[in-house]
């Protein structure tokens, strides 16, 4: 486990010599006597999708020149190789290429000259990403390959996110990979490894006893993925055979030695000089062959380079081979190439490599500059990036349901002629592509050039527009009592949003419906899987509301509130209609609205209080009243039949939670400051460096303006401060919507300088130094905060969930954005909630981060009670989140989504879209229902659907009294039919997790085991 591997280092940083992070090391010559040392130099360009340029900049300027060059260059010498790794770039380059270019590829990637590793659209990042999208960008790639150049990847390259997850080997072990290289793990834990020649390791999921899982990985032991970091320890030497820095040429060598070109004359003594390096290196292994990686970022872009590299290296290789008293054999070679060689020496000397379970975050380049700020960096777009995540899901799986709802109803497997199917299929290509983009190491994590960083953002927007026209029109059709009525008319949809997006850096604004005595229609969609109680939300130019669902005619419990223009002023125009809404699973529900006799509808009862200054509060329309005297002295309070709050009069903020079971837990809310250090080095985009004086409470001038609304469907108190507007509301609902308390933050910061914003919780719930946090949202990772690492080093990775508990609590945030998070003493957690820095922190960005917004920033906070133990797998303590937390969550990751009918048209006939006569088994998660391409028909859609399924892991010990409404299964079998009921499905077949066809299995039965944890995935038509 890594975290023992933490507990027993001492990060002491020690100077190394000339590894200055490493130690000396020493080698017999007559080591590989036996075993002569086998070298494979392998031949790279590190390709960013975006960042210091756009995307398409970096293509037009560098990318396509280094692509085009690999087809005349690979082809002058079948002993040169090279692996490619982003499809993104790769396809691009390929959809510019005639047929006879297209061939010479093919014909190198049959000749093991070119290898395509990792295959996604991306490399990835680890930390922020979550496991949809991660996947997603995996499947783009695999399919784009499959489809274009019949070979599928073998091995994995990931040199450059900073930090890495066992969630993202599993993907990848899922995929049909079966090794992968790594290279950013903390200084320590490389040097560690290294010691112990454990740099390669089985990678094991920590929740599997099984060796199942596990994929073979390497990991890199310097550095940087540099020439001067990856031929041995020494990057002065390493450097003089980087023959792209020879004299005269655009870069050089930074220790002050040049590379010589290789000559008769010097041959030996460079000979002798590089293997020496390569045999100091192979001492860190434990087998003979040896990985040595050449390139950088933008590499083999001049066809000058490929020849003083590829030439150069030839004339060392040629010596080597004439000299066997050396016992060395080097060539150009593939991942792939260095694999399989290493497995056939391992298996020859019966080795087998150790296993490792955890991951690797949180990483330090050197000293102690940790990677931490990325985690947060940027947090307007890491939100973005999961409304687009959540509206592309939507609107795969509605059009799934929709392509064959139309086959089923014109009973001859043909589409209905005047849908636009294959626009639409070109739509949801184009933002599974944008979402695929975006996860890339430069983009989610915030660490790209402002520009770069407005391009992302625009690609994110138009995708989530594109992305509602395909949902709009696929539930048009499949609410049309008479589907003739059909008519795709985009200039007039015939539904429209209930929000508006008006630019790539601004926040959604609701749209206000006017209302009449004719009935306005809403629809609402499920994305979820799971029969649920929902709060629908709308704005209206009326005061007194009334919705009915539209199908029975029955009438919603529903309140009204005001819409607040500033803190103490109500619009007089706008009002919130809240409705609870009962929404079976995956379905689309009709409510009609109408304008309600005056007074009839319930309103919202207001409280404010500012201490020393009361505040004029402006509404007409609202009963408000002030806190005086006593009162403003006791907490306020807000009840549900679940659970009960207070929270100060005097901030808003909250204090203390009660459940209904009778435990009670001090929870106290705050926000601190966090400032930069004073020394040289200052906190940037990706370094989190903060002052010595640690985190400043949060403090200002005037007393926040305090708002307690009170209401049938939901309470809430906002706290209005200068930099933020902090919301806590309680939901008064049966069911696990109102078990938790929903924590909302809008922030902006623009006004600071080098300051960090986080909101921290204060609880005496008896953890010690334990706690856990969620890994890309898919598995639970134990953290310990460790006294002797520096403050930033405790940060960690969150993408939507993290808690602390002891023998009698738990107490879980969930979040709908990635972030950094920390607890650094016992019953805290904090999260960072946007960070704003004037400087550049030396790692290439050349910028500091001050293009902050208005930022939102969701999430669930959850007390439950405890008992009973975690579960041991292998030695190692795992914990996942409770069945609760995990529907909580998928609840506030996939909010119901609210369409309109414009108010003028004569609405035809509407029927409810219900596809399943009941929820899944609540711990079996819809991960996708995604359209595949069509194989004949470029661009269109075909009748094979992927169906991803993901059965969660959870915890039993916090199963609350009142059970939840939803069942599980203690068998690891399922129907697919039975749990899909009334769909049918005229065929399934297993496969892998991109749906590759040499993966799938023959005709599958519908009985198929989905195991705890485990991710599912089925190539399927539906009938």
């Amino acid at each position: 486990m890594l975290l023992d591997v933490y507990d027993l280092l001492p990060f002491d940083n020690p100077d190394g010599g000339a590894w200055k992070q490493g130690f000396d090391i020493s080698y017999l010559d007559n080591q590989w006597d036996d075993q002569p040392l086998e070298v494979f130099v392998v031949p790279h360009s590190h390709n960013d999708p975006g960042w210091l340029k756009t995307f398409d900049s970096y293509y037009e300027d560098q990318t396509r020149h280094i692509l085009d060059n690999m087809l005349i260059k690979l082809s002058e010498d079948s002993r040169r190789k090279m692996i490619w790794a982003e499809i993104s770039y790769f396809s691009k380059w390929w959809s510019g290429i005639d047929e006879q270019k297209r061939g010479a590829v093919k014909r190198l990637l049959g000749a093991g000259q070119l290898e395509l590793v990792t295959g996604g659209w991306v490399m990835a990042d680890e930390a922020n990403s979550h496991y949809f999208a991660l996947l997603d960008q995996l499947m783009e790639g695999h399919q784009w390959m499959q489809r274009h150049l019949g070979v599928r990847p073998r091995s994995g390259w990931a040199i450059d996110p900073f930090g890495h997850s066992p969630s993202m080997t599993y993907l990848l072990k899922g995929a049909g990979l079966q090794d992968m290289v790594i290279q950013r793990v903390h200084y320590a834990v490389k040097k560690h490894f290294a010691q112990q020649q454990t740099l390669e390791f089985l990678w094991r999921q920590s929740w599997d006893s099984s060796p199942r899982s596990d994929i073979t990985c390497h990991m890199m032991p310097f550095y940087s993925y540099d020439v001067p970091h990856t031929c041995g320890p020494n990057p002065s030497v390493c450097c003089q055979f980087d023959f792209h820095r020879l004299p005269g040429r655009r870069v050089n060598c930074p220790w002050k030695i040049s590379p010589q070109p290789i000559t008769e004359q010097n041959i030996k003594e460079r000979a002798l000089l590089l293997l020496d390096q390569y045999r100091q290196k192979s001492r860190l292994f434990s087998s003979p062959v040896l990985l040595v990686p050449l390139g950088d970022d933008f590499r083999f872009m001049e066809s000058s380079e490929w020849d003083v590299q590829f030439n150069n290296y030839q004339k060392l290789f040629d010596y080597f081979d004439q000299h066997p008293e050396l016992h060395v054999k080097a060539r150009f070679g593939t991942l792939s190439d260095y694999f399989l060689s290493l497995h056939k020496r391992l298996s020859t000397a019966g080795t087998t490599l150790p296993t490792v379970r955890g991951d690797f975050f949180t990483y330090a380049d050197r000293d102690d500059h940790y990677w931490s700020g990325y985690f947060t960096s940027r947090p307007f777009y890491k939100r973005l990036d999961r409304t687009l995540e959540a509206t592309l899901r939507a609107t795969e799986i509605l059009f799934s349901l929709t392509l064959a709802e139309m086959r089923r109803f014109r009973d001859d497997g043909h589409l209905v002629a005047n849908f636009p199917a294959s626009d639409h299929f070109q739509r949801l290509t184009a933002g599974r592509r944008s979402l695929g983009l975006f996860q890339h190491h430069d983009a989610v994590t915030g660490t790209a050039r402002d520009p770069v960083v407005v391009d992302y953002g625009n690609r994110l927007f138009r995708s989530i527009l594109n992305l509602r026209q395909v949902l709009q029109s696929s539930a048009h059709w499949l609410l049309l009592l008479d589907k003739s009525q059909y008519n795709n008319d985009q200039s007039k949809p015939f539904m429209e949003m209930d929000d508006v997006m008006s630019a790539q850096d601004a926040l959604p604004q609701k749209t206000t419906l006017t209302l009449s005595e004719e009935p306005r229609s809403l629809v609402v969609f499920n994305p979820t899987e799971q029969l649920r109680t929902s709060v629908v939300s709308v704005i209206v130019d009326s005061p007194d509301a009334k919705v009915i669902d539209a199908e029975t005619g029955r009438p919603m419990t529903a309140q009204i509130s005001a819409v607040w223009v500033e803190p103490s002023r109500a619009s007089t125009e706008a009002f919130q209609l809240d409705f609870v809404a009962e929404l079976p699973p995956l379905s689309l529900v009709v409510y009609h609205v109408t304008k309600a006799s005056v007074g009839s509808s319930h309103r919202v009862h207001y409280t404010f209080s500012r201490h020393g200054n009361p505040p004029t509060v402006k509404s007409e329309h609202f009963q408000v009243s002030h806190l005086k005297g006593d009162e403003a002295d006791t907490p306020l309070s807000l009840g549900n039949k679940h659970v009960q709050i207070w929270s100060s009069s005097e901030t808003g903020l909250l204090q203390k939670l009660r459940l209904q079971s009778g435990l009670v837990r001090q929870v106290q809310v705050s926000f601190l400051w966090y400032g930069t250090s004073s020394a040289r080095d200052k906190s940037g985009a990706y370094l989190f460096l903060p002052g010595p004086e640690g985190a400043q409470l949060y403090s200002s001038s005037e007393p926040p303006l305090v708002r307690v609304s009170r209401g049938p469907i939901f309470s809430d108190i906002t706290s209005c401060f200068k930099h933020f507007t902090h919301k806590v509301r309680l939901y008064h609902l049966e069911g696990h919507a109102g078990r938790s308390l929903e924590i909302s933050n809008t922030v902006d910061i623009r006004s600071e300088v080098n300051r960090e914003l986080i909101m921290r919780l204060v609880s005496d719930v008896a953890n010690g130094n334990r706690f856990y946090t969620d890994l890309n949202s898919f598995q639970m990772q134990q953290r310990r905060t460790l006294a002797k690492l520096p403050l930033q080093a405790n940060f960690y990775p969150m993408s939507s969930a993290a808690f602390v508990q002891d023998s009698t609590s738990r107490l879980s945030l969930l979040s709908a954005q990635s972030q950094a998070v920390a607890a650094l003493r016992p019953g805290e957690l904090e999260v960072v909630l946007d960070r704003r820095l004037q400087q550049d922190d030396n790692r290439g960005l050349g910028q500091g981060v001050t293009d902050n917004k208005l930022t939102a920033s969701l999430y669930q906070l959850l007390l439950e009670d405890r008992g009973g133990g975690a579960q041991e797998v292998g030695g190692a303590s795992v914990e996942h989140l409770s069945l609760l937390a995990h529907l909580t969550s998928l609840s506030m990751c996939h909010p119901p989504i609210t369409m309109v009918a414009p108010s003028d048209s004569q609405l035809p006939k509407l029927r409810p879209f219900r596809p399943l006569h009941s929820s899944l088994p609540c711990d079996v998660h819809l991960l996708n229902l995604r359209t595949l391409e069509d194989a004949q028909e470029a661009g269109s859609p075909s009748q094979e659907v992927a169906l991803l399924l993901h059965r969660k892991g959870f915890d039993c010990s916090s199963a609350p009294p009142p059970s939840l409404q939803c069942t599980w299964s203690v068998h690891e079998e399922v129907n697919l039919d039975d749990l899909f009921s009334p769909l049918r499905f005229r065929s399934v077949r297993r496969s892998g997790l991109t749906l590759l066809r040499e993966h799938d299995q023959p005709e599958s039965a519908r009985q198929q085991q989905l195991r705890p944890m485990e991710i599912s995935a089925f190539r399927v038509e539906i009938d």
